[in-house]
């Protein structure tokens, strides 16, 4: 029998990037939001040794290279247990699309692990084998609304955002995010701005943005609820007003328009907010409404972009839906 898991994406609301760090990674500022688009993880543990990976997308490797390989293997060090492994990956997000696929998987792994064993990991370890794996992993340890720092893998719960209708547009170019930061690197070292200084204004500049979005929404602008007020929509409209935006926009969209022709598609579309996630090529639009988002989705479908209507989701959500109701299936 097989534990099923469902493996949750996310959006950047933002992504700040800052001067290279010691270790080669670079310092980033992010806001991380899960949404409901979902690959689902079948996890079985049987009697022998080894991992194996089984996925229909040739793009998602099947060795120690794949996240949900590496998480298994650090697993099994950890309880000090052997067995043998069977990882089904039926994938529906993008692979290189800056949804974090792969790090959601990474952590669907683990979960389904914990439960076809029967063996919880403390937080602290598992937060040690997710940082250990990739640098976004560990925000799906939380899932919702979460603060991003470090080289991303520094992760705060926040305040869950409302839910929000959005659309995901998925052009079909993967967008490597090693290349994108060396990209950046290039750009930021021609126009002389990568200096640990500039990059601390950077960051506290990105955390003022935040704060400034976030606080003047919690009341109307008198100071207390009316009736009436919105503050989903209210949230919308502040989003564009404190200019906090994705980084990566800077050098992804000049080497790939193809891109940067979805966002404005979006933004034609009656987005209220439209960003690239990650380093791409998923690009979203949030909606203050779910028909204007649909007919978004259906729009840039009609124009060969693949694009779904779907919601954002706060942690209760998503640790409600993470588990599907049938959760035990059978392996063939």
């Amino acid at each position: 029998m097989a534990i099923a898991v469902r493996s949750f994406a996310k959006i950047n609301i933002g992504l700040r990037i800052g001067p290279r760090r010691d270790d080669g990674f670079h310092e980033l500022r992010t806001i991380y939001q899960t949404i409901a688009l979902a690959d689902t993880l079948r996890v079985d543990v049987g009697r022998g040794v080894g991992i194996e990976i089984y996925c229909k997308d040739q793009r998602v490797p099947a060795d120690e290279t794949n996240t949900c390989w590496r998480v298994a293997e650090k697993f099994l060090r950890s309880i000090k247990t052997r067995g043998k492994v069977r990882i089904t990956i039926e994938k529906n997000l993008p692979v290189q699309g800056g949804l974090g696929g792969a790090s959601s998987n990474a952590i669907a792994t683990l979960l389904g692990l914990e439960r076809a064993m029967k063996k919880q990991l403390s937080p602290e370890e598992r937060l040690r084998i997710a940082a250990e794996v990739g640098s976004d992993v560990p925000l799906f340890l939380i899932g919702g609304t979460v603060l991003g720092a470090g080289r991303g893998e520094q992760v705060f719960p926040m305040e869950d955002l409302p839910s929000f209708d959005c659309v995901i547009a998925t052009p079909e170019v993967g967008v490597s995010t090693p290349a994108a930061f060396a990209d950046w690197d290039k750009r930021a070292a021609i126009e002389g701005k990568l200096t640990s200084q500039n990059g601390s204004c950077k960051m506290n500049l990105f955390s003022h943005s935040v704060y400034e979005w976030l606080s003047g929404t919690n009341f109307s602008p008198t100071g207390v609820p009316v009736k009436g007020w919105d503050r989903a929509e209210a949230l919308l409209l502040d989003l564009v007003r404190t200019g906090i935006e994705n980084d990566f926009e800077n050098v992804v969209f000049p080497k790939y328009p193809a891109i940067r022709e979805v966002k404005r598609s979006l933004e034609k579309s009656g987005a209220k907010y439209v960003s690239l996630s990650g380093s791409g090529s998923a690009v979203y639009g949030l909606f203050s409404d779910k028909a204007t988002a649909a007919s978004a989705a259906k729009s840039l479908n009609e124009n060969d972009i693949p694009a779904q209507a779907t919601t954002t989701l706060t942690r209760a959500e998503y640790w409600k839906e993470i588990f599907q109701t049938r959760d035990r299936v059978a392996v063939g």
